[in-house]
Formats: structure tokens, sequence, C-alpha cells
């Protein structure tokens, strides 16, 4: 990381004393090199489509005159049909959770555990319109494949996957589902296949129309800027969330993304260890965004500029690969390390998903997007690692 830092605070070209405020994108040709480097550094966040690393590269005519199409037809009626499916099952949720007391724990609020018509509704419609959403967005068929059998079982043979005497006869139903991290469109199609609980910012709460949508989710909520106790207490209760799930069918499913952060789509991320503590067992999913023009990997770009590119884009593909569930042996239930990273050397031997391993993090990802943007003076945040 020492190393990083100080290729990244090397002096500008030319010999330039004068600190050069300028994202590299913009700067001139003698610094080409300089991104090149960075780009196979930080390859898992570099954007690869025709509007190029942050969304502001020169892009063709054909390209402006599709995009200026679309701004003044297509993205009006998309935004508008958004906020109306938005509005509608925010309606929705607040209809089922009248005169119903939210439950709370430890600073958490939720209305995950309602049971009866009320929960009914809630997840049906919320997986409808989630479906509904991701079609306003330009997704009009998501293909579904599982992990071959035949493939599986050479896996096996191999020792991916360990099938061995010790480990448990009570398999169960998987207590979460984990998941490489692309996009906030992950988020949506998750919530179409099975609305399950996430972790979110604590902020998300109280945001409007989304916040009371959270909690009907049964999102555990956190406060990623503190390094204090409140990651053990989350850590706690997500790890109660994935055990009861485990052993009760009406539960929610936990949903996690154990890379802590988002990439291009083309890696895969050390695994956090957060969601193996359980030692349930888990559903690895492989999302996959296929595109010609313009990706939608959310990694170095803006979320407005995103939204904007995205929704003026025609037709939008996802792939979705689901493998096995997979029970950890007793060893990997003593180790959660072991148990994150065989499912992550899963996730990545599956052929259709086509992942390549990375050993970089959030951080590096702090000093990529620092970079870019021309800020030489990177904060001691960027120093370390998350948790």
């Amino acid at each position: 990381m020492e190393s990083e830092l100080k290729d990244l605070n090397s002096k500008p070209p030319n010999g330039h004393s004068v600190r050069d405020d300028r994202p590299l994108l913009k700067s001139d040709s003698t610094s080409a090199d300089t991104i090149a480097e960075m780009e196979k550094k930080f390859a898992a966040y570099v954007r690869r489509d025709v509007y190029g690393t942050m969304g502001r590269g020169e892009f063709p005519a054909k390209e402006k005159l599709l995009l200026g199409f679309a701004l003044v037809t297509l993205l009006p009626i998309r935004v508008l049909l958004a906020l109306t499916v938005l509005l509608l099952y925010y309606l929705i949720c607040r209809v089922c959770t009248l005169f119903s007391a939210p439950n709370r724990d430890e600073e958490q609020e939720d209305y995950a555990h309602m049971s009866g018509w009320r929960r009914t509704v809630i997840v049906s419609c919320g997986r409808a319109l989630s479906r509904v959403m991701l079609f306003v967005f330009g997704f009009y068929w998501i293909p579904e494949s599982h992990f071959p059998s035949q493939f599986y079982l050479y896996l096996c043979l191999l020792e991916f996957v360990k099938e061995d005497k010790d480990q448990p006869e009570d398999s169960g139903r998987p207590g979460v589902i984990v998941s490489n991290h692309v996009s906030y469109l992950d988020i949506l199609y998750h919530m179409s296949s099975s609305f399950p609980s996430f972790v979110a910012k604590r902020s998300v709460a109280k945001l409007p129309l989304v916040g009371l949508i959270s909690k009907c989710l049964g999102c555990v909520y956190v406060q990623r800027e503190s390094k204090s106790s409140d990651f053990k207490g989350v850590s706690a209760v997500v790890t109660d969330r994935i055990q009861e799930a485990h052993q009760n069918k009406s539960a929610p499913l936990m949903m996690l993304f154990p890379e802590g952060t988002t990439t291009n789509g083309e890696y895969l991320l050390p695994f956090k260890t957060g969601g193996f503590l359980a030692k349930a067992p888990v559903l690895p999913v492989i999302l996959r965004y296929h595109y010609q023009r313009f990706s939608p990997a959310w990694d170095s770009i803006s979320g407005v500029r995103h939204v904007i590119f995205l929704l003026c884009q025609f037709v939008n593909y996802m792939e979705v690969i689901r493998l096995p569930v997979y029970h950890p042996s007793l060893q990997e239930m003593d180790d959660p390390k072991l148990f994150a990273n065989n499912v992550r050397r899963l996730m990545a031997t599956e052929p259709k998903g086509n992942l390549i391993l990375s050993d970089i993090g959030l951080a590096e990802k702090r000093i990529y997007h620092a970079a870019l943007n021309g800020n030489n003076s990177l904060p001691s945040v960027l120093h370390q690692k998350d948790e």
C-alpha cells in the first residue's frame, strides 16, 4: 500500500512542482503511462464502455445522437414510470404498516417479521414491483441459469467443493444469499427474486419513500464511517438473522455482498467473513451485466450520471447464475475465513460467471477514485483497510 501511495504522490510530468488539480483523464498525453499503470493496478474498478472512465470520455457522434434522442424521449418517460412504481410501493407499505409497531432491537427498526396478510402483501408486491422497475430500466428479460450438476461433481473431484463425512446432517435452507456486487441494480434483482433483508447505511432509514421500504425489507442499519463497537453490534444482528432464516422458513433471508463494495463486474474481491460467522449454508449467486455501449456497473462514475446514462440506454442486459446451496463442513464452521474463501473460489470457478479473483479492496478503490479526480493529497483514511 505504501508503494502505491508513493506512486500516486509522485511529481507531475515534465518536472513541474505545481499541483495539477485536473482529473487524470483530462491531463495531457504525457500522463498516459501513469493512467495505464493505474488501470492495470486497479483493474477491478476500471470502466471500459464507450463513455470512458468516470463517464466523462469523448464518445462517437453516433452515440451523441442516440444519447440526445433518448434524453428528450426515453429518459422522462422512464423517470416518470420509476417514480410511479416507487410511490405505489411506498403507499402499499404505508397501508400495511398502519397500526403496526416495528420490531426494535439495539437501534434496529424493521417490519420484516410481520405475519399474516400484511407480510404477504408486502413481499408479493415488493417482488412484482421490483421486477417492473427493472423492466422500466430496460431489463426486459433476465435469463437465469443454474450451476451444472456435472461440473459441480467435477469440482468435488478437484476438491474445490469438499464432500466430507464431517458435514452436518441437518442442512436445511440457506440462511444467507451471497452475491458479487456490481451495481445498485443488484438490490432490485434480489428484491424481485427472493425479497431478502440487506445491510444498509443508517441514513437510508431516514430517506423519503425508500426509508419505509427498507424497514419493510428488514434492513440491518450500520454507520459505515464508524469503527466503534457499532460494527460488532451489527455483526451480531446479522449473524442472528442468518441463523433465524436458516432455522425458520417464515423468516426473511439475509442478502450480503461480502466484497464490501462494487466492481466493474469482471472481478471478485476478497470476501469479508461477517456473513459466514453464523455457520449456516449459503446460496451463492453471480450477476453478470453484458453491454456494448454503457456498462451498468457502478464503480468510478457518479450516481446521477450513471442513472441518466442507464435510463438513456434502450436495452440493458443482466444474466443471473445460481449455484447450489453451499453447506459448510465442520472445519469451515470453525474457520469463517476458510468458509468465505472456499465459497469465493467456487464462484470464481463457475465458467459462465467468468470472474477473475483480485486481492484489492475498498481502500484501493478510494485511492483510485482520489487519483482520478486529481487528488494527490490522499487522506489518512485511505491507508486503512476496512474490516
